[in-house]
C-alpha cells in the first residue's frame, strides 16, 4: 500500500522529518519483530547455537528454549552481564538434563544418548563462561564466584562495601550474611537497607523476611519477630509457617497484636509501593 503525502510551501522542513518519521517507524518495528519469529527459525540461521543440544525431544525444552535466545543475545551483546545470564540459562538446563539422562525412553533410544551428549556440553559450556568471567568487575559475578568458593572474589566483594555498586537488594543481602555471625545490629541495618532498595511491584526475595524474622526472635524482640513472620507468610502464603509461628511463642496480648497487625499491613503497603523505610518495632 502506498501513501502519498501533500504538503503545502508553508509546512517546516521539521514538520516534515516528524511525519517520515512516523511512516518509517512501523516498518522498523515490524523489520525488528519479524525477524527470528521462531526458536525453528533461529537454529537454522545460528545452528551452532542449537546443535550441541537435546533438539526434538519433549525434555527440558523450556530450559533448551530459555538457552537458545539467551546464546543469541549474548551472540549480539557478548558483555559480562550477558555471559552472567548465558551461564545461569546453561546451568538451569544442566540440572533439568541431569534429570532426563536418567530417563530410559519408550521409543527412540537414541534419545539418551543425545541428552548424555547435551550434558556433557552443558558443562564444558559452564567452565568456559566460568573463564570467561574470571576477571569480571561485575559485583553480581564477583559475589557468584565467591559462592563458588573463590577466596579472591570474597575479599573483592567485602572491599566493595560501602560503594553504590552494592546499592542491590540482592548484594546488601550478601552482605547480611556475610556479618550474621559477626555483627546482629549491622546484620539488621543491611537487611532493612536492602528492603529500601525495591522498587514498586518488584519480587521480594523472602530470604530477607525470614532472616529478619530470626534475627528479631533471636534478640527476643517478639513484637518485630511476630511481625515480620507474618509478613514473610504474606509473600508466601503457601509455605509452611516457620517454627516459631507453630509453637506460637510470642507471648502477645490480644490488643499487641492487633497493633502489630496494623504495622504489618502498613508494612507491606510500603514494600509493595517501593518507598519502605526502617520500622522498628516494640511492644508498649
Amino acid at each position: 500500500m502506498s501513501v502519498v503525502l501533500f504538503f503545502s510551501r508553508t509546512m517546516s522542513f521539521r514538520h516534515l522529518l516528524s511525519i517520515k518519521a512516523i511512516i518509517l517507524l512501523p516498518l522498523l518495528l515490524s523489520g525488528c519483530f519479524d525477524h527470528y519469529r521462531t526458536t525453528d527459525s533461529l537454529c537454522n540461521d545460528n545452528p551452532n547455537l542449537c546443535q550441541p543440544l537435546n533438539l526434538n525431544d519433549g525434555q527440558c525444552r523450556i530450559q533448551r528454549t530459555n538457552l537458545i535466545w539467551q546464546r543469541y543475545d549474548t551472540l549480539q551483546t557478548p558483555t559480562d552481564e550477558y555471559k552472567f545470564k548465558e551461564l545461569k540459562a546453561t546451568k538451569e538446563y544442566q540440572y533439568c538434563l541431569e534429570y532426563a539422562a536418567r530417563i530410559e525412553p519408550t521409543k527412540l533410544k537414541q534419545r539418551k544418548t543425545k541428552r548424555i551428549q547435551a550434558l556433557y556440553h552443558s558443562y564444558e559450556s559452564i567452565e568456559r563462561l566460568n573463564q570467561e568471567l574470571q576477571s569480571s568487575q561485575d559485583p553480581h559475578i564477583i559475589y557468584y564466584r565467591w559462592n563458588q568458593g573463590d577466596q579472591i572474589a570474597k575479599q573483592q566483594f567485602i572491599a566493595l562495601e560501602g560503594d553504590e555498586k552494592l546499592e542491590h537488594p540482592e548484594l546488601q543481602l550478601a552482605l547480611a550474611r556475610y556479618y550474621v555471625n559477626k555483627d546482629k545490629h549491622k546484620t539488621l541495618d543491611l537487611l532493612h537497607h536492602s528492603l529500601s532498595l525495591y522498587k514498586a511491584k518488584d519480587n521480594i526475595n523472602i530470604s530477607i523476611l525470614r532472616s529478619l524474622s530470626t534475627l528479631y526472635y533471636q534478640q527476643h524482640n517478639m513484637a518485630a519477630a511476630y511481625v515480620w513472620t507474618n509478613i514473610s507468610t504474606h509473600y508466601q502464603p503457601n509455605h509452611t509457617p516457620q517454627k516459631i509461628t507453630r509453637h506460637n511463642p510470642f507471648k502477645l496480648t490480644e490488643d499487641d497484636r492487633k497493633k502489630l497487625d496494623r504495622v504489618t499491613l502498613n508494612i507491606i503497603t510500603t514494600l509493595n509501593n517501593g518507598q519502605y523505610h526502617r520500622t522498628d518495632i516494640m511492644t508498649q
